[in-house]
């Protein structure tokens, strides 16, 4: 695409296919609507600046994704104000849940938010974002066998989190 409303195209065709997925991804990693937007818009802004590297597009997800945790990870460098507690967000398809459900889905998200970025990021990516573990080894730039690995100490560690805080149902029927 070496035209401009060729390249205006695909940039307009990556945001239209990724851009839900990128908004829930940031809402996951940061908590606060706000910040998510603006990952998001400057995720946009990085692929555009960059879009003649992106050679392979059935790699724009994962490349997407790459550059929008980059841009998370900087914002700590520029000493972002403290977030919103995520249990705050309220996300369109929680208001379909029960109440109980809700609680549940909120005793979740305080458990993911509480491992470590080893274990969480695989896991968001996965359940979130419905990447499978070759796409998030491709992501994270780790082995196949390290993201199972860490999969499934994050799980382990949730279904232990929970149990203290109370849930007895099934870590994995959450998700």
């Amino acid at each position: 695409m070496n035209t401009e409303a060729g390249r205006q195209a695909k940039f307009n065709q990556l945001a239209q296919s990724y851009g839900t997925d990128l908004y829930r991804y940031a809402m996951w990693i940061c908590g606060n609507d706000a910040l998510a937007k603006d990952l998001v818009q400057e995720t946009y802004l990085r692929a555009w600046k960059a879009l003649d590297r992106l050679k392979d597009p059935k790699a724009a997800k994962s490349w997407l994704i790459t550059i929008l945790r980059r841009e998370f990870a900087r914002t700590f460098e520029r000493k972002v104000p403290k977030f919103t507690d995520l249990d705050k967000v309220v996300v369109t398809e929680e208001s379909e849940l029960e109440p109980d459900e809700q609680t549940e889905m909120k005793i979740l998200r305080q458990g993911i938010m509480k491992l470590a970025p080893k274990y969480r990021e695989p896991l968001l990516m996965q359940v979130v974002l419905g990447y499978s573990c070759k796409e998030i080894s491709e992501a994270l730039d780790i082995s196949k066998s390290a993201v199972m690995t860490q999969l499934f100490r994050a799980r382990e560690q949730l279904k232990t989190q929970m149990r203290k805080d109370g849930v007895t149902g099934n870590v994995h029927e959450l998700f």
